[in-house]
């Protein structure tokens, strides 16, 4: 899985690693009315790299939380979803929206191969001083370049180049 190579989600050590997951949500999204600073206490439990001043306002929901970096002050706004079967790592000071989604998860394109259940996953890099506005999907493999920025509700299936702005369902760079 982590090699981003088929994988089976019924397998029993993912099974288990997703449950350790649900447990750490449940005592995450209960500490709603906590500071940012227990918050931050409770991500370093889960996740290997929490960033001086990151905060994930709950409620907050990902698949394992160890593949998840975020740097010094990137801050999730509430509903944020991270399906992070693969690497995701968030640079330094990016902003993301409420309601954001972040997907490393794949599917097989044929059919056959996707009949037997199998999945996997492919890395997601987002940049430093990246602003994501709410709602916006971020698809398999994508790589935000730093300083860009993302619209509202915009479905990103591809990379975004460094200081660009995209929109839009496919999200597509504006003109200059």
């Amino acid at each position: 899985m982590l090699a981003g190579e088929l994988y089976r989600a019924g397998d029993a050590e993912i099974q288990a690693d997703q449950a350790s997951a649900k447990s750490w949500m449940v005592r995450y999204n209960a500490a709603l009315g906590a500071s940012a600073a227990e918050r931050r206490e409770l991500l370093r439990e889960l996740l290997p790299e929490v960033g001086d001043g990151a905060v994930i306002r709950p409620p907050f929901h990902c698949d394992f939380g160890y593949n998840i970096r975020l740097g010094p002050n990137v801050f999730l706004n509430f509903n944020c979803v991270i399906l992070d079967v693969a690497a995701v790592t968030i640079g330094a000071g990016t902003q993301i929206g409420p309601a954001v989604q972040i997907y490393t998860a794949d599917h097989p394109r044929d059919p056959s191969i996707r009949k037997t259940g199998a999945e996997l996953g492919r890395p997601i890099s987002i940049g430093q001083n990246v602003w994501i506005g709410g709602g916006a999907i971020i698809l398999p493999g994508v790589s935000i370049g730093d300083d860009a920025v993302v619209g509202a509700g915009a479905v990103v299936t591809r990379d975004v180049p460094q200081g660009a702005t995209v929109f839009g369902n496919p999200a597509r760079q504006t003109a200059k």
